[in-house]
């Protein structure tokens, strides 16, 4: 993908005055430089994902289950505190993705909740993109980072016939709360089913939900009819707020599919952990999650004016292109997620 590289000037760096932190226009995701250590294409036939033991449930039990899943490129990683989804797989990219690509990574699960057990009700599974963990650090968001993400929805008749929560393409991030505490939190967005099941509604559609505005509550966005590929993407300014972007289709994000900019939750937002995608279902037993494909998530950071993209990438992380994957702890930052849809 082409880099969009004008809107990087007058951007660089955090302005500070007497009064604080100064406003920053919107970036458009996909601004800056690829980190090419993050992310991934999925165009490797001999792609892999080993869940690598039972799944993680500490959010439900604090049982962790080490040592936890992880992609043989050592680019992906199961969440400590839900678990991944029941499959991880490459697949060939459905029909109107992105020129020349032959794969994608297919994500859906039946049972996200604890291991041997049923709970009844709406659980979610994660799967983890690392950024911090590949870099060697967290990202400040001096350095604008930003991610994008391509986005497959099936055909309604393919959803798991249930309004509510199916999918969430998020950010692990700290920032410093209304009371002066730094603190995590995950800006993203939800896409949600209105089932015509549901008497609510005439017809099938979905619609896509931003998290969150400075209160905490979602913000309500577009409505989608026609299934198909959507492009999807975060970027953070220097001032610590979030923007957010979609659009139909998998073209390059411009300034148009700007949807709205916030300071989530009133909180300023300092580091850039980790990109995230949840799937949630029905967990009985029975329900299998809709099954939800993505394409090229990609990361960009534009490097403050006399710093230079080596400068982000500690020494030791550079050196070793086949690190292993880190410890699945509380404790290790990489490790330190959401929690529930209410965050």
């Amino acid at each position: 993908m082409t880099c969009r590289l004008s809107l990087a000037l007058g951007f660089l760096v955090t302005a500070f005055t007497a009064g604080g932190i100064q406003a920053n226009e919107p970036i458009v995701p996909g601004t800056g430089q690829r980190v090419q250590r993050v992310g991934d294409d999925f165009e490797n036939p001999g792609w892999k994902y080993v869940m690598n033991g039972q799944k993680a449930s500490y959010e439900q039990d604090e049982e962790q289950r080490p040592p936890g899943g992880f992609a043989r490129n050592r680019r992906w990683y199961e969440s400590a505190m839900r678990g991944q989804p029941d499959v991880v797989r490459r697949v060939p990219t459905p029909p109107g993705g992105i020129e020349g690509s032959q794969g994608a990574l297919l994500l859906a699960t039946r049972l996200s909740g604890i291991p041997g057990t049923i709970a009844g009700t709406q659980m979610q599974d994660d799967l983890l993109m690392g950024v911090a963990g590949r870099i060697g650090r967290p990202v400040p968001v001096g350095w604008s980072p930003n991610c994008t993400v391509r986005v497959f929805l099936p055909p309604f008749d393919k959803w798991e016939n249930r309004t509510g929560a199916s999918f969430g393409i998020r950010a692990d991030v700290r920032g410093r709360t209304r009371d002066g505490e730094v603190d995590a939190y995950w800006p993203g967005f939800f896409i949600l089913f209105r089932s015509k099941n549901d008497k609510r509604f005439a017809e099938d559609f979905a619609q896509i939900n931003v998290r969150a505005q400075p209160s905490g509550r979602d913000r309500i966005g577009p409505k989608i009819y026609q299934p198909g590929w959507w492009t999807f993407g975060l970027s953070l300014t220097p001032d610590g707020k979030v923007h957010f972007y979609a659009s139909e289709g998998v073209d390059d994000l411009t300034e148009e599919d700007h949807l709205y900019s916030s300071f989530p939750y009133g909180s300023r937002c300092l580091l850039f952990d980790n990109f995230f995608f949840n799937v949630a279902n029905w967990e009985n037993g029975k329900n299998w999650s809709t099954p939800w494909v993505i394409d090229d998530p990609q990361f960009f950071v534009i490097p403050p004016e006399g710093l230079s993209l080596a400068q982000l990438l500690r020494p030791h992380q550079r050196s070793q292109a086949n690190r292993r994957s880190a410890p699945r702890t509380a404790s290790n930052p990489i490790h330190r997620f959401q929690q529930g849809w209410k965050r």
